[in-house]
């Protein structure tokens, strides 16, 4: 972290530009607003920074300076295995990361049948939290499931289903369409376990045939096209680092 004399690293302005938060004017207005803090504290005009350690929140939010750490999504294809190496030779998300400089890795995973949004990073920190169950990222999916959902159902999966590893439930639920008993919903959950979807989905009597994850937290899938990259922006970093006690 910088020195209090400020003697050396870049000053703030030019730091916030550079990471896409605001113009070095509007950045200026910012801190002169108070609406940035450095480590903390208050940030000064003219204050330098050391991007790479130093922790900079506008507006209550993290901002993301060092250039090296990345942050991207990936609209992961069915078929392809969560994991940057499959020793059995199967279609893995190294392919994806082929155009990423940096070295990422993907943070929680997806079913190899399973389609949708998969995050890819560098940031050890912010992936950890991600992770861990105590921070309950809600997660949202849309899965084509067998048969029309009937209000008992539909309370049950509210209010919470027994599974073999432990209780259950939807945080929120949406028909999306029905037709021909066939069901299209839109399912929020906050935990990971391994095929949580499909076995509360099963469990409730209605198999899922197709599972696409739409959100993790504030970031959302979005037109991103199956097998596509995007970087995430600054608002959405940002607002992940919040949700997660960063």
């Amino acid at each position: 972290m910088m020195n209090n004399a400020d003697a050396e690293g870049i000053r703030l302005q030019k730091v916030l530009s550079q990471a896409g938060i605001a113009s070095r004017r509007a950045a200026e207005d910012l801190i002169a607003r108070g609406k940035v803090k450095v480590n903390g504290e208050p940030a000064r005009l003219g204050q330098r920074v050391d991007p790479a350690s130093d922790v900079i929140h506008v507006s209550g939010k993290r901002v993301i300076t060092d250039i090296e750490t990345v942050y991207y999504a990936l609209n992961k294809p069915r078929g392809v295995v969560s994991t940057m190496d499959d020793e059995e030779g199967r279609p893995s998300l190294a392919e994806f990361a082929k155009g990423i400089d940096q070295r990422v890795f993907h943070v929680g995973r997806l079913d190899t049948d399973s389609e949708g949004l998969l995050l890819l990073t560098n940031d050890g920190e912010l992936a950890n939290r991600i992770m861990h169950p105590s921070h309950g990222l809600p997660k949202t999916y849309r899965a084509q499931v067998a048969g029309v959902l009937d209000k008992p159902t539909w309370r049950r999966l509210l209010a919470g289903i027994e599974l073999e590893d432990g209780p259950a439930k939807a945080d929120k639920l949406k028909i999306i369409d029905e037709h021909a008993q066939q069901s299209l919903i839109e399912i929020t959950i906050h935990e990971g376990r391994k095929h949580i979807v499909r076995r509360l989905m099963d469990e409730a009597g209605h198999r899922v045939s197709r599972l696409v994850r739409t959100e993790i937290g504030p970031v959302k899938l979005r037109n991103l096209k199956p097998g596509t990259l995007r970087r995430l922006t600054p608002d959405e970093i940002g607002e992940l680092y919040r949700e997660v006690g960063l």
